[in-house]
């Protein structure tokens, strides 16, 4: 089985465009089920058969694996299957009629604006405070993933109109505004960049010694600023952006709109952001109207 797992990430490499993180999470996932047909003494894939793939989701879910884990894996066993069938090496998709156990939801922390305002205040007097000033402001002034970002070249930034050209998962490419105060501190950033950059170097962000700069250290970076700035709670690359989906639902209404500037495929990933707005709106009920204030 080894010799299809590798023949179809290397698939979902080339022929679906999908980035090297998302074919490891593929090889993780599909492991489990490669682990369990060395258990039950199963030779080939196209010889598992619905209760095979059940007993796989009952152990994992008892050893404390959750909904969505489940869910992932179960969508990874149905794609590789589908990819088996493509090459006659299996006549049916054992995981097609199979679902994970419910999980309820997790609603996506976020910042408040006065926080965001608060840990982007810091004076960006150094070389490495300019860029971390660009970066954070980009991240939230744009919605961007850590990836995204960390991958960034001059040629994707358009500074008339304010846009960057994006390419997220499953190599879309969209087109993202960022404000005035973004670029300015882009700008101030490009004059100061000359300081690290190689010769010829593209990307726009940069580490200290002048290569592309690596998400852990932009997720080091965003830490160090919020401890600096005072913010208690725990600040990460993807608070920002979740921050920056549920302040543009909040003020615009438009869950549409949102969904095309964070890149998701589906609209239901986007509505999580709906529940905070509406987790929101019931806090200030509860505050302001006369008979939902607790005596």
């Amino acid at each position: 089985m080894k010799q299809q797992l590798d023949q179809f990430l290397e698939y979902l490499h080339t022929e679906r465009g999908l980035s090297p993180r998302t074919v490891k999470a593929y090889r993780r996932d599909l492991d489990h089920l490669r682990k369990e047909l060395v258990q039950r003494d199963i030779a080939a894939p196209g010889e598992v058969r619905e209760h095979d793939i059940r007993a796989l989701v009952a152990r994992l879910h008892r050893q404390g694996q959750g909904g969505r884990s489940l869910q992932r894996l179960l969508a990874a066993i149905r794609s590789f299957y589908r990819w088996l069938i493509r090459e006659g090496q299996a006549g049916s998709n054992p995981a097609l009629a199979i679902r994970a156990p419910r999980q309820g939801r997790k609603l996506p922390a976020t910042l408040d604006a006065d926080s965001v305002t608060r840990l982007l205040a810091f004076p960006a007097e150094t070389t490495l405070a300019k860029r971390d000033k660009a970066m954070m402001e980009l991240f939230y002034s744009s919605g961007l993933r850590l990836s995204e970002l960390a991958g960034l070249t001059w040629t994707q930034v358009d500074t008339g109109s304010g846009m960057l050209t994006v390419t997220g998962k499953g190599n879309k490419t969209r087109m993202v505004p960022f404000g005035r105060t973004a670029a300015a501190a882009l700008a101030e950033w490009r004059k100061a960049r000359s300081e690290l950059a190689s010769p010829g170097e593209p990307a726009i962000f940069l580490s200290r010694g002048g290569t592309p700069i690596s998400t852990r250290s932009i997720q080091a970076r965003i830490r160090y600023w919020a401890r600096k700035q005072g913010l208690p709670q725990n600040v990460y690359p993807h608070l920002l952006r979740h921050s920056f989906a549920s302040h543009v639902l909040e003020s615009s209404g438009d869950l549409r709109g949102v969904q095309e500037l964070l890149g998701h495929s589906d609209i239901s990933t986007t509505q999580v952001y709906t529940h905070l707005d509406f987790q929101h709106l019931a806090k200030v009920y509860d505050k302001a109207h006369p008979r939902a204030k607790k005596k």
